[in-house]
């Protein structure tokens, strides 16, 4: 996704809460994992200043395929695109239930809404009927955003999706998801919202990769804003959104060892929005997570790593596990 539009210019130039958020965020990933993590970060090469166009949007892919074996940076190999077995993740923290124990997600229900689909650049006029967000009309769909070496947005999304469902199901969670590659195109903003509300979800994580410019790296969690206007109220899920978003940001932190956005939150990993639809129609608490930034070079290093991308499930799936067990 990008940052467009002068309602989120408008949000980003209101006062923000940063100190709050800032030290929720680093209370939540104050364990020794964090300094090793950052020094990690920092290995791979630490922050950059800003340079290129904002909101680069994918371009349409070519024959060659993306997820080939491949020294460029932002090419996944093929062998690290699969989602884990349940034996190499076993013994790891909040991974699975021990043997014989009550399972702590049971009679949680999860929705994860793996952002864009991989066939939404065949369908074009589909993604871009406007539908109805509540703060106005916005697009059904966009293609999303990819590497520089073509890994697009939308395999990343549903990758990590998969990680994440198997991590969750090992909690005992029942796991939705908004898609799973098995539709030509979207689903609509509007429709991925709905699936969460029927679902009765007790939490909703739609899951993204950034497209902003070169220098422009980490990640950040996107909250809904208090909306109360056409069919969007979000007013009753704002709290236990916030409460999900910064459990997420600070054990994606500690799990990953990625540095919140140096471009947007202030150094918090969490921003508030309210022009996005996924968010304005949910009655149900969700965030989304810009996971990195695909149009970066050393984010996209780490977004196409399929040991990273395991981290990155495993950082979501622990924050989580966190806000539901209170």
């Amino acid at each position: 996704m990008s940052y467009r539009g002068p309602e989120f210019d408008a949000l980003q130039s209101r006062p923000r809460r940063s100190r709050r958020a800032a030290l929720t965020v680093a209370a939540a990933a104050l364990v020794p994992g964090a300094l090793l993590g950052w020094l990690v970060y920092e290995a791979v090469g630490g922050s950059e200043g800003p340079g290129g166009p904002a909101g680069q949007a994918a371009p349409a892919p070519t024959g060659a395929d993306p997820s080939s074996p491949s020294p460029s940076a932002g090419s996944p190999s093929a062998s690290s695109t699969a989602a884990p077995t349940a034996s190499r993740t076993a013994g790891k923290p909040g991974t699975s239930a021990a043997p014989g124990a009550p399972a702590p997600l049971k009679g949680k229900v999860v929705v994860i809404d793996p952002g864009h689909n991989a066939g939404n650049f065949q369908h074009t006029a589909d993604i871009n009927r406007k539908v109805d967000i509540g703060t106005g009309l916005k697009e059904c769909d966009t293609t999303g955003t990819s590497t520089n070496a073509g890994y697009t947005e939308a395999k990343f999304t549903l990758d990590v999706a998969h990680r994440l469902r198997t991590l969750l199901e090992q909690q005992g969670a029942t796991v939705k998801l908004t898609h799973d590659g098995d539709r030509p195109f979207g689903p609509c903003i509007d429709e991925r919202a709905r699936i969460g509300n029927t679902a009765k979800a007790d939490a909703v994580v739609s899951i993204h990769a950034d497209g902003s410019a070169a220098g422009n790296r980490g990640y950040h969690v996107i909250l809904p804003a208090a909306v109360h206007q056409g069919a969007a109220d979000t007013r009753p899920i704002v709290g236990p959104s916030r409460d999900l978003g910064e459990r997420i940001a600070g054990n994606f932190l500690r799990v990953t060892g990625s540095a919140p956005s140096n471009y947007v939150g202030g150094g918090t990993g969490l921003v508030t929005r309210k022009d996005l639809g996924g968010l304005n129609l949910s009655t149900v608490p969700k965030v989304f997570i810009e996971c990195g930034n695909m149009r970066d070079s050393k984010d996209a290093a780490l977004l196409a790593g399929g040991a990273w991308r395991q981290k990155a499930a495993q950082g979501i799936s622990e924050g989580i596990v966190s806000f539901l067990r209170g």
